[in-house]
């Protein structure tokens, strides 16, 4: 059943290769224009649902963007069943994350990553069409990110990304440089980056202005497609 307004309810779904995962709907205030999926970061180095970066997109999406959101914890991590998947049976965890939170309310849904979430978030987006708006926080693609080990989309899948893309990043995270984020999101069309001054891969007490600023870009975005 959908949660009521204003409520925080936890909920468990499954996945297509049969784990379940656990997860936590916040209903958006007043009617729901839309749904959201956060992705979090790296599920070997700490990584889980439970960090303020996500509880203040989630909070700001829900409470001022009037779109429930679903945060959730990838397989192996916490109480979601399962171990961790390389990075390729995760993107099963968002595809189920997706149909849960669509359960929840009609209209547009909005897909956020923070770091190995967003590199997740990206190659899920590449091949779901319900996908109508993409956030990449923190994309790990400098030399310290593990994810240079790892298969980044072509080109020519980046040219095609057709939806609303937006890149976050902090002008002091090694992680995710800014020069190399603005020359991967010029492959995107219309993509847009957002720079947030003195602010590392964790937005340590920056994190309601990015928020604030995805959220501003999110709102813009579904104001274009009302």
């Amino acid at each position: 059943m959908p949660v009521s307004s204003l409520a925080v309810s936890q909920v468990r779904f499954r996945t297509e290769d049969d784990l379940t995962l656990e997860g936590e709907l916040r209903a958006a205030e007043g009617r729901p224009r839309g749904t959201a999926v956060l992705c979090h970061p790296h599920p070997e180095h700490g990584g889980s649902k439970d960090h303020p970066i996500l509880w203040a997109v989630r909070n700001d999406l829900a409470g001022r963007r009037e779109l429930t959101v679903l945060t959730f914890n990838f397989r192996g991590v916490m109480g979601s069943e399962g171990t961790y998947g390389g990075g390729e049976a995760e993107l099963a965890d968002v595809a189920a994350a997706v149909d849960r939170v669509r359960e929840e309310a009609e209209g547009p849904t909005v897909l956020v990553g923070w770091s190995f979430g967003a590199w997740i978030a990206l190659r899920h987006a590449l091949t779901d069409g319900r996908i109508e708006a993409l956030v990449l926080i923190a994309f790990p693609i400098g030399s310290r990110a593990s994810s240079t080990k790892r298969p980044l989309p072509e080109v020519g899948d980046l040219e095609r990304l057709s939806i609303p893309t937006l890149f976050v990043a902090g002008d002091r995270d090694d992680i995710c440089p800014v020069d190399a984020i603005r020359d991967m999101s010029a492959w995107i069309p219309g993509a847009e980056t957002v720079v947030i001054e003195g602010a590392d891969h964790f937005f340590g007490r920056r994190e309601r202005e990015m928020a604030t600023a995805i959220g501003e870009w999110v709102d813009e975005v579904l104001s274009r497609g009302s």
